[in-house]
């Protein structure tokens, strides 16, 4: 019997990967992951901790399911990958071989062999085993070893906020450590992150810009008692979240003839330099990244995405990744927050800026043009849902940002919003810019996919 195909990680990329392989094909698929048995959503850790969901409700397919389509679920860690005849080494001591492979092995928290990082109570969140982690080191105020009394967030990002917002429903007093002087300094604009940094400021948590952390303070047992940062203060806390981002798992690729850089390299099919090796979500890197788009880009539709065209390739149908336009969600507290295109935090005479905001109100928005043809660059909206298939179109059609403001009532979810506001916009925009606004002849064709 051939060994078929073999994916390493069951996370989005792996997953749709191997449903996109069974669509097209009837060869086996074992499926390895050392995380969890079955496919979850990620992005919903964070409701499982607060007591929305329970953690089965995160898994959007029945475990019968892998049975009936014939993939193998396989639990365990690789430990090495062997090119030269096609072997999978594993935890658990077994040897696996395979005639093809995807490696979509994700990502993990990114440390900076701070001194004291390695004391109970310093943890990310990206993994199942991380959340499982910061129950233990967060038991509820009923609970009768409830000790964790305050906590120190390291970086200002997406999964810093998700902390944030998880541990203040635990009666934890939460600081963030701000390298910059701004919020998310290096993605938002100024005007942004100073309207989101009072947003998380009013939820009661405490934003301490231009501090770094030097050492985290142990106890006799081994535990988090404080942190020291760059400048000598010390600060109390019983846990710290690490924040910095995340770094592609590819260490059990280390001394195998697979190339790598910061993940692992791949061409625009998602092919290694390996025949038949495959790379895709947070552990691939593009060789040649498009224009405005970075080598690897940690997003859940990125996953999504790069499973399809791996999945494709797998089942011996060429299949090229074309990211298209930029696009990720997230939310800030209740503060959701979407961005499409390109708006740049320091746009130095590359692009013009429009910040508007709705009077009173926590929803505004910023939007990017070229500053010579006003071709429609990108938009961040905070508080304000938009259709994907209006700016996915648009941005690919490089329309005009007055053809763009002509169309937008059409791309908004919130018909309430903008039965109020839409028509504020356009006019304030027009009275900043003296950009003509109108209707783009081919409306109806932006909101298809």
């Amino acid at each position: 019997m051939a060994y078929g195909t073999v994916i390493i990680g069951n996370g989005i990329a792996g997953v749709t990967a191997a449903r996109r392989l069974r669509k097209l094909s009837q060869e086996r698929i074992q499926v390895i992951s050392s995380e969890t048995p079955y496919f979850f959503s990620r992005t919903a850790l964070m409701y499982v901790y607060m007591g929305h969901m329970k953690f089965e409700h995160t898994q959007p397919y029945e475990n019968w399911f892998w049975e009936k389509n014939n993939i193998e679920l396989v639990q365990a860690y690789v430990e090495k990958v062997e090119t030269k005849d096609n072997s999978l080494k594993l935890s658990t001591g077994e040897v696996v071989n395979y005639d093809k492979l995807l490696i979509a092995s994700g990502s993990s928290t990114k440390y900076y062999e701070w001194k004291g990082q390695d004391l109970k109570g310093v943890q990310g969140l990206v993994s199942y085993q991380d959340l499982k982690e910061l129950e233990a080191n967060t038991p509820a105020p009923f609970q009768k070893d409830h000790r964790t009394k305050k906590a120190i967030i390291v970086g200002a990002g997406l999964i810093g906020v998700e902390l944030a917002e998880m541990l203040s429903t635990r009666d934890i007093e939460v600081s963030f450590l701000v390298r910059e002087d701004a919020f998310w300094g290096n993605v938002l604009t100024p005007k942004e992150s100073a309207e989101i940094g009072r947003h998380i400021d009013s939820h009661g948590i405490e934003l301490r810009y231009n501090t770094e952390l030097d050492e985290v303070l142990g106890d006799e047992e081994g535990r988090v008692r404080g942190i020291r940062t760059k400048t000598g203060e010390e600060l109390e806390c019983q846990i710290v979240g690490i924040a910095t981002g995340v770094t592609p798992n590819v260490q059990f690729l280390k001394g195998s003839e697979i190339e790598l850089d910061k993940g692992i390299l791949v061409n625009d099919n998602l092919e290694t330099n390996i025949p038949n090796v495959y790379a895709a979500g947070d552990c691939a890197q593009v060789r040649d990244a498009v224009e405005g788009r970075k080598s690897i880009e940690a997003v859940w539709y990125v996953g999504r995405m790069m499973g399809e065209v791996a999945g494709t390739n797998l089942a011996n149908r060429k299949a090229t990744y074309q990211p298209g336009p930029w696009f990720n969600s997230a939310k800030f507290f209740d503060i959701e927050y979407q961005t499409y295109g390109l708006v740049m935090a320091k746009p130095e005479g590359k692009q013009k800026q429009f910040f508007w905001k709705a009077k009173g109100m926590n929803k505004f928005m910023t939007i990017a043009y070229h500053p010579d043809t006003n071709e429609f660059l990108g938009i961040n909206t905070f508080g304000i849902r938009l259709k994907h298939e209006y700016f996915n179109n648009v941005l690919k059609k490089k329309m005009s940002v007055g053809e763009v403001l002509g169309g937008i009532k059409a791309a908004n979810f919130d018909p309430e919003f903008y039965s109020k506001w839409h028509k504020k916009l356009i006019a304030d925009f027009k009275l900043e810019t003296g950009i003509e606004i109108h209707k783009p002849s081919l409306l109806k064709q932006l909101l298809q996919r």
